[in-house]
């Protein structure tokens, strides 16, 4: 008997489903592909928050030379070489400081992050005319301070990744990625500041890349200086708002003042995040405060002198980071 088109299909879809998905893992879940939002850190208590996830050895090696400068996003940023080769992208203005801390802070506890580092008063080599940022030029080719993040060499960029769609939306790991926003306060969630990256192994590594926004109030004022890296605002700033037998309400985002409304887009962004912060499992919230209370006040102050910050704002804003440590360990 001739073999007939449906039965070539149905040979094809019964092979087809009898063979593990192309990438996923064949652990006996063949929906579990290779990929990972969070990893062990290992032994906290003993994680180099002064260096962070670059270590020392990886630290820009001055001097540096302009290559291009970068238009996209709202803060200046450009293109450098270091003395070994190694390519960097430099940030500058009010990001710069706040993010070096919060990459430190989620990479001690097991999240996924880039290296960067804090340079004040940073010297470049050819450093042209800025098209943004002229304002942070002290002298002919000395800024007052930059961001170096390094570039990831060959990992690949996959994609962005969403908030409300992503592999790990339930998880505990995921959870803990969202109760860490709320911590530091970092509140411009948009797609384009996560990226999916593959690593040397083949593994996809989810990443909140841009994390500039944290230290400051729990949602976007209408003054960017209020908005983000103010301790006055990140001081005052409730953190917890409800907490209920399986869950906790966080007050972030904040809903944004009714003036935002003159930027319609903004504002629907930040009302549609208020999730983010809201029914996070009680004990999710607890798996991150037991975390978090692995790192010794010395470890979070080293975070913020990495960040560039003066020894009283470090150790100012080092209490209100313990105080929300200690909030979810109360939990």
């Amino acid at each position: 008997m001739p073999f007939c088109r449906w039965q070539f299909a149905l040979a094809v879809l019964l092979v087809a489903t009898a063979l593990p998905a192309l990438g996923q893992k064949e652990n006996g879940d063949s929906s579990s592909v290779a990929h990972a939002i969070w990893h062990d850190p290992g032994d906290i208590k003993s994680k180099d928050l002064l260096n962070g996830p670059g270590s020392e050895k990886h630290r820009p090696q001055l001097p540096l030379k302009f290559l291009k400068e970068d238009r996209h996003g709202q803060n200046s940023k450009f293109d450098v070489e270091d003395a070994n080769g190694t390519k960097w992208k430099a940030k500058l203005g009010i990001e710069a400081q706040p993010e070096v801390v919060a990459t430190r802070l989620l990479w001690a506890i097991g999240y996924f992050t880039n290296e960067n580092y804090y340079v004040p008063n940073l010297e470049v080599k050819d450093l042209p005319a800025l098209h943004r940022g002229q304002g942070h030029v002290i002298s002919p080719f000395h800024l007052d301070g930059a961001r170096l993040q390094r570039h990831r060499g060959n990992e690949k960029k996959e994609a962005n990744w969403n908030w409300r769609h992503n592999p790990f939306v339930g998880t505990r790991e995921f959870n803990g990625l969202r109760v860490m926003m709320v911590l530091l306060s970092n509140w411009d969630l948009k797609d384009e500041n996560n990226a999916i990256f593959t690593d040397k192994e083949g593994r996809q590594q989810y990443l909140v890349t841009d994390v500039g926004t944290a230290f400051g109030a729990s949602g976007k004022h209408w003054a960017e200086a209020a908005s983000k890296n103010n301790l006055q605002e990140y001081r005052k700033a409730r953190f917890i708002s409800k907490v209920a037998l399986d869950y906790v309400d966080f007050n972030f985002p904040r809903r944004p003042p009714l003036l935002h409304l003159l930027v319609l887009p903004s504002y629907l962004r930040q009302v549609h995040m208020r999730w983010v912060g809201n029914h996070v499992p009680r004990a999710d919230a607890k798996w991150l405060g037991s975390l978090l209370a692995q790192l010794s006040p010395d470890q979070i102050l080293d975070a913020f002198r990495a960040g560039g910050y003066p020894p009283d704002k470090a150790a100012a804003f080092t209490k209100v980071v313990q105080s929300r440590i200690t909030e979810l360990n109360q939990l």
